[in-house]
């Protein structure tokens, strides 16, 4: 009976280990899965089309230019790519309730091998995905393995730097709240980086048919280098002030085909992409269509890497692209804030000018007001209105953020109150009216905060604000008019004498 006994306990130990064992534990619900991997998602990324991959998976998908067919018979969008924070810290979780590590990093070498052997079973090609640099150039061994920054280096001697704007600048219009036309000031009438051969004119002199995008995209796709650049040139000329020509050839196959010159080594290629991409995006019908091309990634790349000229135009297209309400979340989750701030203080005149007003339409979308407020950026603008140039399109990013609680606290913590009086201090004769205007509308939203009164008293905004009400624009009067009394109404809070015996009789009234 005690051996029987012990054979009992033994069973039971034996079916409590099996039914605990680590081998038995669930699998993981299959959104967790990356659908090509066929493995738990390290760095999930959710792709165009809405699906959710391991973000090496993609990676390599683009770089063979594949995508596969999923179970349900659909085939995924790669165009554009966003890290899935959320499907992150969910994994995260599920594998700290079940007991098991975080997911291992995917090895490349074995990703590549799955995705190689779906290819050699399927057929399907994705014709959205970017051409990796190294097949564009292929058979071409005399290529340099650096960047060039200066296309006379390149090719032919010629200076690509010397473009004129007189014709196309930003125009001040009669909006009160944005007083700048919505055309990036890298537009100009002529360029010298524009030379286009008379090879690629017909005999009248005027350009090849723009109906179609096929003689575009084929010298695009050329590994002669010298093609690719009369291409985007031309493409450059013919969108400049053609509308109807801009919404007929933003197809995808050009879209594709521009963002392999956007990649190019070579300066004048990537600089006349970039030209071309901004003249495209001044239509509004193309606006979404080419965000959704994937474009937006190189264009930041540009705006770190680039030169001087490629920087104003990606600046430029960025910024005609946030001009669109549907365009601005994404943009910045792609992550152009932080290269268009860095370009706002250290770029040339046109870059920064397009950067501020990108950067003002992107703040236009509270979640880019976050990211640009963590990033430092409060004070950085506080000193840029110091800059002539820059102070009117600056003023208006400091305006949105200004607009939300987070964007005031820093203001207030960078001393926004006495920079923004000193602007109207120095009134019309150092600030345009447009500066002044804005300035005193982010004071009045500064106004909301508790300890407004304090700084303004201190900085001498009412006798400042006084001389505003009295001289300024119909629009800083009003704002000044407003401010002035709410710092009379705190006056009086402040002052008044409280009759407590009155407040312990009746309680607190509203008055």
């Amino acid at each position: 009976s005690k051996m029987g006994r012990n054979g009992k306990l033994l069973g039971r130990w034996r079916n409590s280990f099996f039914k605990f064992s680590p081998s038995r534990k669930k699998p993981p619900p299959p959104e967790y899965v990356c659908p090509i991997s066929r493995s738990l998602m390290f760095d999930p990324y959710v792709v165009s089309s809405g699906q959710s991959f391991e973000g090496l998976s993609v990676e390599i998908c683009r770089d063979l230019g594949f995508a596969p067919t999923l179970p349900d018979g659909s085939t995924p969008d790669f165009t554009s790519v966003v890290p899935n924070s959320a499907l992150k810290n969910l994994i995260r979780s599920w594998c700290a309730d079940n007991g098991s590590g975080h997911p291992d990093p995917p090895v490349r070498s074995q990703v590549e091998s799955i995705v190689r052997s779906l290819m050699a079973s399927s057929c399907v090609k994705f014709p959205k995905i970017r051409a990796s640099e190294s097949e564009l150039i292929r058979g071409m061994p005399e290529n340099p393995p650096v960047l060039f920054t200066h296309a006379d280096s390149e090719m032919n001697p010629r200076n690509l730097y010397n473009s004129s704007s007189s014709e196309e600048s930003v125009i001040a219009n009669s909006s009160a709240l944005l007083p700048f036309a919505t055309r990036p000031s890298c537009l100009s009438p002529s360029s010298s980086s524009e030379i286009v051969s008379g090879e690629m004119f017909n005999g009248n002199g005027s350009s090849e048919s723009v109906a179609d995008d096929e003689n575009f995209v084929v010298k695009m796709r050329s590994l002669d280098v010298y093609e690719q650049e009369q291409a985007v040139i031309l493409l450059r000329k013919t969108t400049r002030n053609d509308v109807e020509s801009r919404a007929a050839l933003c197809s995808e196959r050009l879209l594709l085909a521009l963002k392999q010159m956007l990649d190019s080594r070579y300066a004048a290629v990537q600089i006349n992409a970039a030209a071309a991409l901004v003249n495209l995006s001044l239509e509004k019908c193309n606006k979404v269509k080419i965000l959704r091309s994937g474009v937006v990634p190189l264009l930041i790349d540009v705006l770190r890497n680039g030169s001087d000229e490629a920087r104003e135009h990606a600046a430029g297209a960025i910024f005609s692209l946030a001009v669109e309400d549907e365009n601005r979340t994404a943009i910045g989750v792609l992550g152009a804030i932080q290269p268009l701030l860095h370009e706002l203080r250290s770029g040339t005149r046109r870059s920064r000018h397009d950067s501020s007003l990108a950067l003002y339409h992107l703040t236009l979308a509270g979640t880019n007001r976050t990211k640009l407020i963590h990033l430092g950026a409060a004070a950085v603008l506080l000193r840029l209105l110091k800059d002539a140039e820059m102070a009117a399109p600056v003023s208006l990013v400091l305006c949105n953020l200004a607009s939300c609680g987070e964007g005031r606290a820093a203001l207030l913590h960078a001393n926004a109150v006495e920079c923004l009086v000193d602007v109207l201090r120095s009134g019309p004769e150092s600030s345009s009216e447009s500066t002044v205007e804005n300035c005193a509308a982010a004071l009045y939203q500064l106004s909301e905060s508790v300890n407004f009164r304090a700084l303004a008293m201190n900085s001498g905004a009412p006798e400042v604000l006084a001389g505003v009400e009295e001289t300024g624009s119909k629009r800083a009067k009003e704002k000044a008019r407003r401010i002035l009394e709410i710092l009379r109404c705190t006056e009086i809070d402040q002052t008044a004498e409280v009759d407590w015996e009155s407040v312990m009789k009746n309680g607190v009234t509203r008055a």
